[in-house]
């Protein structure tokens, strides 16, 4: 089997979203999902963080963890990893050929076609519940409700902060929105969430009703922060002098939701020290967010693509990126609040903006509909509209004495890796 050529024939999200596709498919495997012991992760900015803290503090404990977060970055296995391994081909395959025959009595039944994401997120309850993994941290692919991920009954439920995103979908007000993502919180069991005043009571009221134990996270309960350029510091409750190496005051708030999510499974009987903690913590890697590329010129990759996101890169680059001026390279797919974008970064007034057509199929805003918009808040002798590959090396001749930020999409990550690469 020609594993990119089978999946390229699904469509990536399904148009009438329901969790019928993954209960069908679950039930000709014996429900493997129902055997895994699962963090389950959903929310607008934070849950990537979150799911790679989790990861690595656990695995520093000495278990054996599966681990399931999207988009991938260069192929989709990398978003399907045990203990920080990526799943093989062949291990791909030897799921997938069973997996696909299911699928195709399914398609052939149904009006409603298995989409891509079904299809993976299927693979991955395989294979974690196969390999025997001691907890799995899943992340959701889109929403909570609905996602198919959530056919799990997990021991815990995550969710970090919550903001405009996906509003096609999952609706057009806050409310709307942090009541899809509610939809993870799960009967008699426990879950966390960072304290946001506007959406709280529908956070506590969904708690309520499946009789699940909220531990609220609050910002005042994050104190005693500094940093320098390799670490962040703080105190969280009775975890003293923390230290992070993602960048961002932001990353505070993520690290105690992971430190709340070790002391759930502590109580539940897991075995986990303070020093696995702090190790798992300190050691932790998140490609594509602040990602620092290249020190000498600085390039830093940050995938974020909402209002909330661009937000936080600005106040990153306030706080480690001050001592040169910038340059943007931007890639938005047209899914994004792409104003909203173009108007939050248009604050850097001295900064060079390089618009692209992004890259592959997906379909992206033309470079010159976000130069036209850009024009707005810019001056046009600094607006340029070029291919990624092009962007990227003028603005490494040209502007070698800035920063370079390439920001927008996750999705332009493989090809910005191998024009660094070359």
């Amino acid at each position: 089997m020609n594993i990119e050529e089978y999946l390229s024939n699904f469509n990536k999200f399904t148009k009438d979203p329901s969790l019928n596709v993954m209960k069908y498919l679950m039930e000709k495997f014996d429900n493997p999902h129902k055997k895994l012991k699962c963090i389950h992760i959903a929310g607008t900015n934070g849950k990537g963080s979150v799911s790679e803290m989790i990861n690595n503090c656990l695995i520093n404990a000495g278990y054996k963890v599966g681990k399931f977060i999207s988009p991938h970055l260069i192929t989709f296995n990398d978003g399907i990893c045990i203990n920080n391994k990526q799943i093989t081909d062949e291990e791909v395959q030897e799921i997938l050929v069973p997996l696909s025959k299911e699928i195709e009595a399914y398609n052939n039944t149904h009006e409603t076609k298995v989409s891509w994401f079904e299809v993976i997120t299927s693979l991955v309850f395989i294979y974690f519940e196969k390999q025997k993994c001691d907890i799995a941290v899943i992340e959701t692919g889109l929403g909570g409700s609905l996602d198919c991920t959530n056919i799990v009954e997990p021991l815990v439920s995550v969710l970090t902060t919550i903001g405009y995103d996906h509003m096609d979908i999952l609706g057009n007000t806050i409310e709307e929105i942090a009541s899809q993502k509610a939809g993870i919180i799960k009967k008699n069991s426990e879950t966390v969430f960072i304290e946001q005043p506007e959406i709280i009571n529908i956070i506590k009221d969904k708690c309520n009703k499946e009789n699940n134990k909220l531990h609220l996270i609050k910002k005042d309960e994050v104190a005693n922060y500094s940093y320098d350029r390799e670490l962040q510091k703080f105190d969280y409750k009775n975890y003293k002098n923390i230290e992070i190496n993602l960048k961002g005051r932001i990353q505070t708030n993520n690290a105690s939701e992971c430190l709340e999510v070790m002391d759930i499974l502590k109580s539940k009987g897991y075995k986990i020290s303070e020093e696995a903690i702090r190790i798992g913590l300190k050691t932790v890697i998140h490609k594509a967010r602040m990602e620092e590329l290249s020190k000498n010129p600085t390039i830093v990759f940050d995938g974020g693509h909402n209002e909330s996101a661009i937000k936080n890169l600005k106040n990153n680059i306030k706080q480690y990126y001050v001592e040169k001026r910038n340059v943007y390279i931007i890639s938005i797919l047209q899914t994004k609040d792409h104003l909203t974008i173009l108007k939050e970064l248009s604050d850097d007034k001295d900064a060079i903006f390089y618009f692209t057509n992004g890259v592959n199929e997906r379909p992206y805003v033309k470079g010159e509909e976000l130069k036209e918009e850009a024009k707005r808040y810019i001056p046009e002798e600094n607006i340029f509209v070029k291919n990624i590959k092009d962007a990227i090396e003028e603005s490494i001749k040209k502007y070698e004495d800035r920063n370079i930020f390439i920001v927008g999409s996750f999705y332009v990550y493989k090809e910005v890796i191998d024009i660094l690469k070359k």
